[in-house]
């Protein structure tokens, strides 16, 4: 059995593409560059693996091949310019939603270069991805971020030490108790809410459904329910003339949008699209702020 890296990396890329795997080179790269303990550019400096690390890179593999997430089995989530902490039990932040955050990162920035030290709240916070981006990026903002899992939770917590971001764990339908130091007194809220409906299931990639927490994917018969609890939780926390950002699923680029020019109390509605040209998430400006919201 060979134990030359390079021959290594081209049988791991035909394993992975046969299983499925879409980007199948890059995994056997990052899994080979973590058993090593080396970047991936440092890949070509390397020639031959001990027996120990080639079955430790076997090992990797394997669980690769049988879909479990990569950031699974490294233990780690690149998100803008943030190195998280994941694993089973909290969302895997995507690429597509480093687009959304940009556009409350300017936001709050735009407040900074104002003179305000703005708040932010950030609803379904998962891994603590977004929440995490707004507070490093744009300094100085309060951000407070609301996670229903104890699981994802902690992972927010631990990822967020030594920033400005503050988690509590509760549901969203109980945000107006939880976050009730807030109301009125927010300038951003942003939310990565789930948002799938229930009866799409076989339109889910395989590693989302078996891996990523169902609270974080599935959202009622439409995939709007927890949109509908965003959009009156946001009303509640934000003053009049506050952003929210909300993302949501491909097919929702009108019905989305549709749940806040519905409720009557939001101004310049718009939709957006990520980088790949579908609509990805919507924002709005709280028109009237209302108590009982």
């Amino acid at each position: 059995m060979t134990t030359d890296l390079p021959a290594l990396l081209v049988e791991a890329t035909a394993r992975l593409l046969a299983a499925g795997v879409h980007s199948p080179r890059h995994d056997a790269e990052v899994l080979a560059a973590q058993v090593l303990g080396v970047s991936r550019g440092a890949l070509s400096s390397v020639r031959v693996l001990t027996p120990a690390q080639q079955d430790a890179f076997d090992t990797a593999v394997r669980r690769r091949e049988s879909r479990e997430p990569l950031q699974h089995i490294t233990g780690r989530a690149g998100f803008r310019y943030l190195d998280l902490a994941v694993g089973p039990g909290v969302f895997i932040p995507r690429p597509e939603t480093e687009v959304m955050t940009g556009v409350a990162v300017d936001e709050l920035r735009r407040l900074v270069a104002a003179g305000t030290s703005p708040v932010a709240a950030d609803l379904c916070s998962g891994s603590g991805a977004v929440a995490i981006a707004l507070a490093t990026e744009a300094v100085p903002s309060r951000v407070v971020a609301l996670e229903l899992s104890p699981d994802a939770a902690a992972y927010a917590e631990r990822n967020a030490q030594g920033t400005a971001v503050e988690v509590r764990v509760g549901d969203l339908a109980d945000a107006a108790h939880l976050l009730s130091d807030l109301a009125g007194r927010t300038h951003v809220v942003t939310a990565n809410p789930p948002y799938i409906p229930l009866d799409a299931w076989e339109s889910v990639d395989e590693e989302a459904r078996t891996h990523d927490p169902d609270v974080a994917l599935w959202s009622g018969d439409d995939g709007l329910d927890a949109m509908r609890v965003v959009e009156r939780v946001a009303a509640r926390l934000l003053r009049q003339g506050g952003a929210v950002v909300v993302e949501h699923a491909d097919l929702q680029g009108a019905s989305a949008p549709a749940v806040f020019t519905g409720a009557g109390r939001w101004a310049d509605v718009r939709d957006h699209q990520d980088l790949a040209g579908r609509d990805r998430f919507l924002t709005a400006v709280l028109a009237t702020h209302e108590e009982g919201a």
